[in-house]
């Protein structure tokens, strides 16, 4: 696996995006409907399972690629490369307030776990596959759960955090940390999930929250607003007059709103194949 030097930038305050510039023949992966745009000249390929290369074996891709499926992930990486002669430009957005940072996986002994909602690109000569899952069918996203990817090589990978991003440097300590708003940490900490049934939310049916127990000697990157939180705290306040909870009535907020973000993703996707059709005329039309 070789080094690829790569040149980005990042756009924006709150609603940010990375652009980064492929020289001929370089590569970047991401999962199916991150895209924002890109040169004409930078063609894409649907990869299965973590988006290793054919010669690691069609068995081992397919278990991998059905550990993702089991887990909720996309079954398929889509790799973008630069087909064109110079360098061409790639542009990657968050889908929702936040930060986009990049991580030079080397200065972490090449490796970190992040969460699944903080993963957005990799450079090729990175490697993406699920490190843990935790089913929560009693939260307010049910069938999503608590889903870690680890990110190994020498390359580049860049995340998206929800909100501020803050870090912490655990030596030979323990923090406790509400499931979501873990970003990233370093694979030398220790974790595990656990309810803490002195902590009741309001949207879970009253049972106690999963908190999660990073030990060890490492770096955590910590994201204030994750998602579930940003929804959870919008379906609040739309509760009914009187503040007396209708529990028919948040369900189906809850499923429309769940209903609205699978559109969203979907109409995302949909302009990912509107790219590669007019990717094909162009390339008729020459």
């Amino acid at each position: 696996m070789q080094l690829q030097q790569i040149k980005y930038s990042i756009i924006g305050d709150d609603m940010q995006s990375v652009e980064i510039v492929l020289g001929s023949g370089e590569s970047v992966m991401a999962e199916a409907g991150d895209l924002n745009y890109m040169d004409s000249a930078i063609a894409f390929e649907t990869r299965m399972g973590d988006g290793s290369p054919v010669e690691e074996g069609m068995m081992a891709r397919l278990a991998d690629a059905g550990r993702r499926m089991v887990a909720g992930e996309a079954l398929f990486l889509t790799q973008f490369t630069n087909s064109g002669l110079g360098t061409r430009c790639i542009s990657f957005a968050a889908p929702y307030p936040g930060r986009v940072i990049a991580v030079n996986l080397s200065d972490f002994d090449g490796e970190i776990l992040c969460q699944r909602d903080a993963f957005l690109c990799v450079t090729s000569d990175c490697l993406v596959e699920i490190a843990f899952t935790r089913r929560m069918e009693d939260g307010f996203f049910g069938n999503d759960g608590f889903i870690l990817l680890r990110l190994s090589g020498i390359g580049t990978a860049f995340l998206h955090i929800g909100g501020t991003v803050v870090q912490k440097v655990l030596k030979h300590d323990v923090i406790r940390v509400d499931t979501g708003c873990i970003a990233a940490f370093t694979s030398g900490l220790n974790y595990s999930i656990e309810r803490a049934d002195n902590l009741k939310s309001m949207l879970s049916g009253g049972e106690g929250l999963l908190l999660a127990s990073l030990s060890g000697t490492g770096t955590v990157l910590l994201q204030t607003m994750p998602f579930s939180r940003l929804a959870e705290r919008a379906l609040r306040h739309t509760a009914p007059a009187g503040g007396k909870r209708q529990i028919g009535g948040w369900r189906a907020m809850k499923d429309a709103f769940e209903k609205l973000l699978k559109g969203f993703k979907r109409s995302r996707a949909q302009g990912v194949k509107e790219t590669a059709k007019t990717q094909e005329t162009e390339g008729a039309k020459e």
